[in-house]
């Protein structure tokens, strides 16, 4: 199956993706109304708009620096996810997103990286923790989230992965353990962009470490924003052999004319193998 992922909704209707999935609230803070023919996502705890707006939302680590987007290795502002007043009104957008379309995507789920959060109210909620690992209490706090996320979704819940598949890694960098919240997520979303896709041996690679690590079923998002059509073609025949489905992100039209082309080739007798 083919998805498409995007923020215009008369997209939503195009017959050549099986699903859709619309941004509901993304990175920049930027919030529209649910569709109630789409898989609506949430941008959870990247959100620039509120970090500029308030700082005491914004995650630091032990030398005070902030996880902003000023900040290197930042592309977008962080949320911290103990902040309870922001984490209640993000439960709150779900539950709304649910009440339009029953199935929901929880993206940009987790810690920013593995230094943070020490803002006070974590150093604390650590110390009165039951746990002596910061890395265990991370995830406590991630699993905690998604399960109330679970408890207000109806649907199908799926929640983006960030593309890094090597043991622990995930859990370590951000505090997504995907073992612990499978029993909550219906399906992983795991976006492995490029600019070209010129090569795929390494989307290959990424695919199949995530097919050996994951027991819940996941997609592989591609980037469709000005790629070639032929290269992108590829790419989505090396991620279909691997994942459950394969997604297109922010361009529906060069997606079309993509999936155009490779089913035309398909139906001519081309085929991938995987090693």
């Amino acid at each position: 199956m083919y998805g498409v992922v995007t923020r215009n909704a008369p997209e939503l209707e195009w017959s050549e993706f099986d699903r859709a999935f619309f941004e509901a609230k993304d990175v920049s803070g930027r919030a529209a109304d649910p569709e109630p023919n789409a898989v609506n996502m949430v941008s959870c705890f990247a959100d620039n708009a509120a970090a500029r707006g308030n700082p005491s939302l914004v995650p630091v680590d032990d030398e005070g620096n902030r996880a902003t987007r000023e900040q290197p290795y930042f592309d977008w502002s962080f949320v911290c996810p103990t902040h309870p007043d922001y984490r209640e009104g993000l439960l709150e957008t779900i539950a709304d997103c649910a009440a339009v379309s029953p199935d929901v995507r929880l993206d940009d789920v987790g810690f920013p990286r593995p230094e943070y959060c020490r803002c006070d109210r974590c150093e604390r909620l650590f110390a009165e923790s039951s746990s002596d690992d910061r890395f265990d209490w991370r995830a406590s706090v991630i699993e905690s989230f998604v399960a109330e996320a679970r408890d207000r979704v109806p649907g199908r819940l799926y929640l983006t992965l960030y593309p890094n598949p090597y043991p622990g890694h995930l859990r370590e960098r951000t505090g997504v353990d995907p073992e612990a919240l499978d029993e909550y997520v219906d399906e992983y979303v795991v976006p492995i962009y490029d600019m070209a896709y010129s090569t795929t041996y390494w989307l290959e690679i990424l695919a199949q470490g995530f097919v050996d690590e994951l027991v819940t079923p996941f997609s592989i998002e591609l980037y469709a924003v000005d790629v070639d059509p032929d290269a992108l073609g590829k790419a989505t025949e090396v991620a279909g052999a691997y994942a459950k489905d394969v997604l297109f992100g922010y361009d529906a039209s060069n997606a079309r004319a993509t999936l155009r082309r490779f089913e035309a080739d398909a139906r001519e007798g081309k085929r991938f193998e995987p090693e």
